[in-house]
């Protein structure tokens, strides 16, 4: 079986187009890791490959799910698995890419064992911080698990949602659970695992331009298509980079430069936040910082070459 290739990154880092030439020069098949590029609805503002970007390569969970449901990381696991044997057993290597860390670590560590949320206790804890905001939410979550309370920051509404929903469905703290992970799919001996990491200022400037793009590729109108399905705001697809804000200009409520400008400023936050957890959680992962295709492909082909056997 080949190792497998995993390729982390903040997003407009490149990694699509150097998963295709790594394919090629290796036999190999690509892989989604972005938790938005799994939704069909989304594929230009989430910057999923289009048909003439992929080169003949083949490609696996991309655009495979509706933006009505709640797609997980326990899913994409689920999915995944399968994906990777089959491509194995044909003699390819699969070349993992994306930008969602926690599915990159959930391969190769296993996912904490959390029972999934009633959507009724999900649909509680949304109007609790419907009527009271992010405040809310922590004192609820201070009244019944103190100590994971302490531990979020003020601002972090999606972990203190998180928190809460856990402990309402299970009664019991969600760091209950951390210590208890399922198998994790890859061995340590069957994956390489690289993080690109270009110079802030450059991606910064190629978040804006990319988003500028989006909107001349028809990113507003998958905007007017989610609004259109009258899709819950908590949807997961509905907090893709650069919805709310394309969703808040068609209700009329900013300009579209507003609008672009927001979403472009969310974006560079995200990829800031993206660079801390690898950082984080992939200390000992080779860092490739430079933005040249040519360059990316000789380190990675090298660090490959002695997972692989020489």
């Amino acid at each position: 079986m080949k190792p497998a290739i995993l390729i982390h990154g903040p997003t407009a880092s490149g990694k699509s187009a150097l998963s295709v030439a790594l394919a090629k020069r290796l036999e190999g098949e690509v892989i989604n890791a972005d938790s938005m590029q799994v939704y069909r609805d989304l594929r230009v503002i989430s910057a999923r490959p289009a048909a003439a970007e992929m080169e003949g390569v083949e490609h696996h969970l991309f655009g495979h799910i509706a933006a009505s449901e709640r797609y997980s990381t326990g899913k994409w696991l689920e999915d995944v698995k399968p994906v990777i044997a089959k491509v194995q057993r044909r003699g390819k290597v699969p070349i993992i890419i994306g930008g969602t860390g926690l599915y990159h670590l959930a391969l190769i560590e296993g996912l904490s064992q959390i029972p999934p949320v009633p959507d009724d206790i999900r649909a509680e804890v949304t109007e609790i911080h419907k009527s009271g905001g992010v405040a809310a939410l922590r004192e609820k979550l201070e009244q019944v698990d103190l100590e994971t309370a302490a531990k979020l920051g003020e601002g972090d509404r999606q972990r203190l949602a998180r928190a809460l929903e856990v402990w309402l469905a299970t009664g019991k703290s969600i760091t209950s659970f951390h210590g208890k992970k399922g198998r994790a799919i890859l061995d340590n001996e069957a994956w390489l695992g690289v993080a690109l990491t270009p110079t802030r200022p450059r991606l910064y400037s190629r978040i804006d331009r990319r988003f500028e793009g989006m909107l001349m590729e028809g990113a507003m109108e998958e905007a007017r298509g989610l609004a259109a399905q009258n899709l819950p705001e908590d949807l997961p697809a509905m907090k893709a980079h650069g919805i709310p804000w394309l969703l808040s200009y068609l209700r009329g409520e900013l300009s579209a430069e507003q609008a672009a400008e927001s979403a472009k400023r969310d974006t560079r936050r995200y990829a800031k936040r993206q660079f801390t957890w690898i950082g984080r959680q992939f200390p000992f992962w080779p860092r490739i910082p430079s933005l040249s295709l040519e360059r990316r492909m000789r380190v990675i082909l090298a660090l490959y070459k002695e997972v692989d056997g020489g």
